[in-house]
């Protein structure tokens, strides 16, 4: 599953190697979406996921709008559409993800790329606010942060209060 970007790009194959990802841990806050078990089939360099529900369906978790969509029938068919480059652009955000590249944006398999003004907000999706940040953290940030606005209407005016963590006992 080879990218056949012009540039030569050619880390899509990375983003189905998941195993030492663990799904629970991605999942935590997305509950309130997602309460079925599912195994973890891909990710994106953005922090989308990809799941297979125990049916067999696979889901696509767009962690950036809160929306869990039902992409293919089969794992199988979801590797096939994912070869097309169709789906390379609109699931693995394949021209973003070469243009964040040649801003030296590299993540690991343990790390995404996020944006500072998460691209839920109108304001954001600027490149200027994208960094390499850890999957789970942001991955679970995206999840709270979705669920709290999750009843609210399409531009609906919010003010964000960002809380620190809370210490743990041993503190």
């Amino acid at each position: 599953m080879e990218s056949r970007s012009p540039c030569g790009y050619s880390k899509m194959k990375q983003w189905f190697l998941v195993d030492h990802l663990e799904v629970e841990r991605l999942l935590l806050e997305w509950r309130w979406l997602c309460p079925q078990r599912m195994t973890l089939v891909a990710r994106s360099a953005f922090g989308d996921l990809f799941l297979r529900n125990e049916a067999g369906i696979v889901f696509w978790l767009d962690t950036d709008v809160g929306k869990l969509t039902e992409v293919a029938h089969s794992e199988t068919q979801f590797l096939e559409l994912a070869e097309t480059s169709e789906k390379r652009r609109e699931w693995f955000a394949e021209p973003e993800l070469q243009a964040a590249a040649a801003r030296g944006l590299d993540p690991t398999s343990t790390q995404c790329i996020g944006f500072s003004v998460p691209l839920v907000f109108a304001e954001s999706g600027s490149p200027d606010t994208s960094y390499v940040a850890d999957l789970c953290e942001y991955v679970s940030f995206l999840g709270d942060l979705n669920r709290q606005i999750s009843g609210l209407p399409d531009g609906t005016k919010i003010k964000l209060q960002v809380r620190p963590p809370k210490a743990s006992p041993s503190q």
